[in-house]
């Protein structure tokens, strides 16, 4: 049996339909078959690789980290210096009361370990979420998800979590937040809901009702955050900042890493009553860690952030006016073309691949193309890849 029919025999799917591309290596914003065919990864692997493929910086970080050491033991026994600088550095791209950083494994952990904060914190259970939101696919993450085709067959789910409107600040919305919520969870660029934007004066309005009844306000920043929408963190897009901070993906430069932020106050109430209340093995392994710092350091140090809308805007202008593309919505790096349904989509993302394209749909909006390359892209990059897309949608 060849690789392709042991993955289908052995490995679990998560649909009928993978993509099936065969990856021997990859570099930049290329990834490249058996055969060494070129493909141009304009999604970074749903939103992870931000700094590209095996960049210079994360592969001399893990490569270092390697002759140390690799697991040492249970998260937050040891002194680990890959775990304490990268917390140091994150806490200085942050506002001053978010300085307290927990490793986790992924964002669905992030967000399991940022729910159970906002419980201890207030003393209390309600939580709530938004339409169309997606936070991941653990228990916790998944009653949070605004979307009831993902939830239905998993029920029964976390009891009192309530779904209200995302950008919308009406009292009758907004109301629903009361006295007896523990948190609200948002993101702030909606991904999976294809890239949906709210409004500065809807953020103010959630972080003032919030504020208000004394809940806990969580942003999930697992896929916008690390630089995506040209700021290092999407909040810094708004006049508003959260209780307590969700990252993941992008932050690990192609390592599995996630993380909730809060007050150190608030952290330590997981100290105590119970002792050990929220503990993780693997949560910040040395070499994830030593990869995310890299990571940041290099969004930081080679001033990746500058350019990241000037190249949204490039892709903007490289597609809007093709007849088939209904609408562009985006910020920075992260952007959903429409076109007219799901199908005519799926064929334009087939032929895609076949130019060597890699580009997907969004859960929750699949009439839309997800483009969310490397922060590294080039200008020349962009136009390589728009060509090839044009000549995708010609073809479907």
């Amino acid at each position: 049996m060849n690789l392709r029919s042991l993955f289908l025999e052995y490995q679990a799917q998560t649909s009928d339909t993978p993509l099936m591309l065969e990856v021997e290596r990859a570099e930049g914003i290329y990834m490249f078959d058996k055969n060494g065919k070129k493909y141009i990864d304009i999604i970074s692997g749903i939103g992870v690789s931000n700094v590209g493929h095996r960049h210079p910086n994360v592969t001399k970080a893990i490569q270092d980290q390697l002759d140390k050491h690799l697991h040492l033991m249970v998260y937050g026994e040891f002194v680990q210096s890959p775990q304490v600088l990268l917390a140091e550095a994150l806490a200085k791209t942050l506002p001053s009361h978010l300085n307290s950083t927990y490793f986790l494994n992924s964002g669905s952990e992030a967000v399991e370990g940022a729910l159970k904060l906002a419980k201890r914190i207030t003393g209390r259970t309600k939580l709530i979420g938004f339409d169309n939101a997606y936070h991941g696919s653990s228990h916790g993450a998944l009653s949070m998800c605004g979307d009831e085709t993902f939830k239905s067959r998993f029920r029964p789910l976390l009891p009192e979590v309530y779904t209200i409107k995302y950008n919308d600040t009406s009292a009758e919305n907004l109301s629903v937040i009361d006295n007896k919520t523990a948190g609200v969870i948002i993101e702030p660029i909606q991904g999976e809901a294809g890239v949906k934007i709210p409004t500065n004066e809807f953020i103010k309005a959630l972080r003032k009702r919030c504020s208000e009844v004394g809940a806990q306000l969580i942003f999930d920043e697992i896929q916008c955050g690390f630089g995506r929408t040209g700021k290092f963190w999407a909040f810094e897009h708004f006049d508003a900042e959260p209780d307590i901070l969700v990252c993941a993906k992008g932050m690990g430069g192609g390592m599995p890493i996630g993380a909730f932020i809060g007050r150190k106050e608030d952290m330590a109430l997981f100290k105590n009553n119970p002792m050990l209340g929220h503990i993780s093995t693997f949560g910040g392994h040395p070499i994830s860690c030593v990869a995310s710092l890299a990571t940041l350091n290099t969004i930081l140090e080679e001033q990746l952030l500058a350019e990241v809308h000037d190249k949204g805007e490039l892709f903007k202008n490289l597609l809007k006016d093709l007849p088939e593309v209904k609408s562009i919505r985006s910020i920075g790096l992260m952007m959903a073309v429409e076109f007219e349904s799901y199908e005519k989509l799926t064929t334009i993302i087939s032929n895609a691949m076949e130019l060597g394209v890699v580009s997907d749909w969004f859960l929750f909006c699949s009439d839309s193309m997800r483009i969310a390359p490397p922060l590294t892209i080039t200008k020349e990059e962009i136009q390589e890849a728009c060509e090839l897309i044009v000549k995708a949608i010609r073809l479907s």
